[in-house]
């Protein structure tokens, strides 16, 4: 029997830096390329750009090594068409610097949110057909089903805000051939109440959103622990604080719970973003 070699991961190094997509646009080349400097493999855009994704190329050109990944473009409010074209241009530009982050969102914010496992696939059908290749696209993730999902459809999953507790159970849903990079939030303070209330206003929306809650019962946190504003132990269990050392350690956990790699929010200000990953950079083993 003929063996194949399943294919190769995307390498987007241990840690990125996850962002909205309009922050990235917004940050001076130079931060762009402290950021690259400072070791940190890939940034992650969220918030749901638009299909065309032109302001992706200025970050690109900007720097030599960095890569970008969406972090997610939503299928309903970006059709595959249009996402599949600005993918190609990407990759034409700039190869293997570039990776497609697709999801469903939640279904409070779309009034079309329908059916979004059969939404997902038929999508991914779509992208297929466009010639998007499996292996430089990823699927956001929570669930045990669109987990399987990822791992089946595309290079693996992007799970958000999330613990080292659900990265095992990711790597076990979805086997060691599939990437998984699961994103985690930080507040840089030895102050555990500055920390929580940093927290606390960052997670405020997705306690009102079901496919959140639903994966933090999963998880084991109770109705409490979800109520608003959110328990400390809910809190402190996505949002890391306390010293670098401390906070490395924390998100070190995904890699030894089977991450790939982890996109490190920082919650703080654009003014302060680069200084306080560079803080981090020798703690996670960047430089």
């Amino acid at each position: 029997m003929t063996q194949t070699t399943p294919p190769a991961k995307p390498d987007l190094g241990t840690f990125g830096v996850f962002g909205h997509h309009q922050h990235w646009q917004q940050l001076p080349q130079q931060a762009l390329r402290d950021i690259e400097a400072l070791g940190y493999g890939a940034l992650w855009a969220g918030g749901s750009p638009a299909a065309e994704l032109e302001w992706v190329d200025p970050i690109l050109a900007a720097t030599e090594t960095l890569q970008l990944a969406t972090g997610i473009v939503n299928i309903w409010t970006a059709d595959a068409g249009p996402v599949a074209e600005s993918f190609h241009r990407i990759e034409k530009a700039y190869p293997g610097r570039f990776l497609l982050g697709i999801g469903v969102g939640h279904p409070e914010a779309h009034q079309e949110y329908r059916k979004p496992y059969d939404a997902l696939t038929d999508y991914l059908g779509k992208l297929d057909e466009y010639g998007v290749p499996k292996d430089r696209r990823v699927l956001a993730a929570l669930g045990p089903r669109v987990l399987r999902l990822a791992a089946r459809r595309t290079a693996g999953a992007h799970p958000y805000l999330t613990t080292p507790e659900h990265t095992a159970q990711a790597r076990e849903l979805i086997g060691p051939d599939a990437f998984l990079a699961p994103e985690h939030k930080v507040v840089l303070t030895t102050d555990a109440e500055q920390a929580r209330a940093v927290g606390r206003k960052a997670i405020e929306i997705y306690l009102n959103l079901a496919n959140y809650t639903n994966n933090w019962k999963r998880l084991g946190f109770t109705d409490d622990d979800i109520a608003k504003p959110g328990s400390d132990a809910l809190v402190d269990s996505v949002v890391a604080h306390g010293t670098v050392d401390a906070i490395a350690a924390r998100l070190k956990e995904h890699l030894a719970a089977g991450a790939d790699h982890v996109p490190v929010q920082v919650l703080t200000g654009s003014d302060t973003l680069v200084s306080a990953l560079a803080e981090l950079a020798g703690p996670l083993g960047l430089r």
